[in-house]
């Protein structure tokens, strides 16, 4: 195990700045994801880490060792691509001990290690396989068996699990946890998926720029975003942001949209409220009324959607609790008062 640490990192692609002045530590043992759009630099980072990258400016250190200029052979990593980069002439036994024989190990030692690998990803059926006899599945338990048979300090994990359907993705997850766990390795994970972040990381990163905008666990990150960024990006259906006005303790949008919240202002703020958070009411228990526009039946929940004047909001409803709920009927709104929160118009910062 390894703590990786940024020291005042910068990469530029010529005039292009990919990672802004990165300070950062990644935890020693800890699952960590590195999430955001596209273009945000979380790949950036993941190579740099690997020495696939060089570094503009700034240290990169493993377990305390200034890796910066090493070449990648010599920082003891392992890195999963997305594409799963399987030797296409080698059997499934051959790919997963080519690293360990790359650096001068023994064939019975190796072989032992294939065994206890292989048992562990339940891949012990394949080895003989060539890769295009496999599954998606399957190559990316061999591309994982790789580089885990080394045994490294730190496993790097490039949106492993884009290329799989969604059913598979899920249970490659479940996967990778039993994995890590078992393993105690310290692991830096890139996606741009919010709910692959969420269900997997001990320490969620979200990136946006090339820069860090907010890490911690992902209940934190979920329940106290530091900006209206991390607010919509991070959760499934997104945070619903309404701009508005609080005064003495009410907040009111243009459209009427109202709820109780704390006592701030007169300031323009934004407010932001998870769908799951959204109450529909009798219109006498109701803060302002709204259309139910659509209802997107999803199993036990149910996705509504609500018209407010030109505004939209996003609920998410029990399908027990939807009762004579029907796009078209005007009902009762109100926020869980405890569960808003309010972030500044000009900044966008939390308040």
């Amino acid at each position: 195990m390894a703590k990786v640490t940024f020291e005042k990192v910068v990469k530029k692609y010529g005039n292009v700045l990919a990672v802004d002045d990165l300070n950062l530590e990644l935890e020693d043992g800890k699952f960590t994801v590195l999430v955001g759009p596209s273009g945000c630099g979380k790949t950036t980072t993941l190579r740099m880490i690997a020495g696939l990258e060089d570094v503009t400016s700034g240290i990169i250190s493993i377990d305390k060792l200034d890796v910066t200029s090493l070449e990648p052979k010599d920082r003891d990593i392992s890195m999963v691509f997305q594409n799963y980069a399987l030797y296409a002439h080698l059997t499934v036994a051959e790919n997963i001990i080519f690293p360990l024989l790359a650096r001068g190990g023994k064939r019975v030692e190796a072989q032992g290690r294939l065994q206890e690998v292989a048992k562990m990803l339940n891949i012990s059926h394949l080895l003989e396989r060539k890769p295009k006899e496999l599954s998606g599945g399957q190559q990316q338990r061999v591309a994982i068996g790789r580089a885990i048979a080394r045994a490294p300090k730190v496993f790097l994990f490039d949106e492993p699990l884009s290329n799989l359907d969604a059913k598979l993705r899920v249970e490659m997850r479940t996967e990778l946890l039993r994995l890590q766990r078992q393993l105690k390795t310290t692991t830096v994970y890139v996606t741009h998926d919010q709910e692959e972040a969420m269900t997997l990381s001990d320490v969620m990163i979200v990136m946006k720029d090339g820069k860090i905008l907010q890490k911690g666990s992902p209940i934190d990150i979920y329940e106290y975003p530091n900006d209206t960024f991390v607010a919509s990006f991070v959760g499934s259906p997104r945070m619903n942001l309404i701009s508005g006005l609080c005064d003495r303790g009410l907040f009111t949008s243009e459209s009427g949209i109202k709820s109780i919240v704390k006592n701030i202002g007169p300031k323009k703020t934004v407010l932001g409220i998870r769908p799951e958070e959204i109450l529909l009411v009798p219109a006498v228990e109701a803060d302002f009324m709204a259309t139910i526009e659509i209802v997107e039946l999803l199993g036990p929940r149910a996705i509504v959607t609500l018209q407010v004047a030109s505004e939209h909001l996003t609920a998410i409803v029990n399908t027990s609790d939807m009762g004579s709920i029907q796009e078209g009927l005007e009902v009762g709104v109100k926020f869980r008062k405890d569960r808003t929160h309010l972030f500044d118009e000009k900044t966008q910062v939390r308040l």
